[in-house]
């Protein structure tokens, strides 16, 4: 489960605030669309929905495992997803999933995904720590639970490996808001604000971000259309929504910039 720890490393663990699975599996994909090291236009949006369609990616014990193969060679990567309510996936033991891992699989690390998968199967049979996900309540939590199972994963955790997770460990001020960390990636909360008769306004301490997105056409049609729009360097990934009165909506959103360093 090394994939995960790196996961959790460079930040990649998100809480998703809606409980619809393809919401959830939109919004994980569109997160790996934008890292830098992927090819522009790849489509894993398109691929992850394809191949849900194809074969119900759920583990069972809370866990889905949905993923993405592409032809290019890069490392194995994945993001993490954490839904507090719980998603109706269609799991083989019935219960709704709490945690999506969604795997990037390029054509060089198919061995590697395919055994850490195995691992990840076996610890979710056999590990104790797998019955507290039920009741987790913090994103802080979320992160203890996954480290408490990489290590269950492993009868001797290196020393590489330990120190990672020390230090994961002692970074719990940052659990509770987005993340802005992630590994050559810039990320901002961004709330955006629509509605009939109204200017589509962006909440964002970030100048540049809220100029493009009230410059930008039609910004809540390719939301509720696509889950996400892409403007220039931004990429803004609908999180969640709230309608209100007078059909008014607030969009949660986060917008991710590969950073230029």
């Amino acid at each position: 489960m090394d994939t995960i720890l790196d996961a959790l490393q460079e930040g990649r663990l998100f809480e998703l605030p809606e409980n619809d699975k393809s919401h959830a599996l939109q919004f994980l994909a569109h997160i790996i669309e934008a890292f830098p090291q992927i090819p522009t236009g790849t489509d894993v949006v398109g691929n992850v929905v394809a191949r849900e369609e194809a074969t119900n990616t759920a583990l069972g014990k809370g866990w889905a495992c949905p993923h993405a193969r592409v032809d290019f060679e890069e490392d194995l990567m994945c993001v993490v997803g954490w839904s507090p309510t719980g998603i109706q996936y269609g799991a083989p033991d019935g219960l709704p999933i709490s945690i999506i891992a969604m795997y990037l699989v390029p054509s060089n690390q198919r061995n590697h995904y395919l055994r850490e998968i195995s691992v990840m199967a076996k610890v979710l049979k056999s590990s104790p720590a797998i019955e507290k996900l039920s009741s987790i309540r913090e994103l802080n939590d979320v992160r203890n639970y996954l480290l408490d199972l990489i290590a269950a994963s492993k009868e001797t955790v290196g020393p590489d490996a330990r120190a990672r997770m020390i230090r994961l460990q002692a970074k719990s001020a940052m659990a509770t808001q987005p993340v802005s960390d992630l590994s050559h990636l810039i990320i901002e909360p961004v709330s955006i604000v629509a509605g009939p008769g109204l200017k589509t306004l962006a909440l964002t301490q970030n100048q540049e971000l809220l100029t493009m997105i009230e410059g930008a056409a039609n910004v809540p049609e390719r939301l509720e259309a696509d889950g996400a729009i892409q403007n220039g360097v931004w990429r803004i990934v609908r999180r969640g929504s709230v309608t209100y009165q007078g059909g008014r909506m607030v969009y949660d959103c986060l917008a991710l910039m590969a950073s230029k360093s």
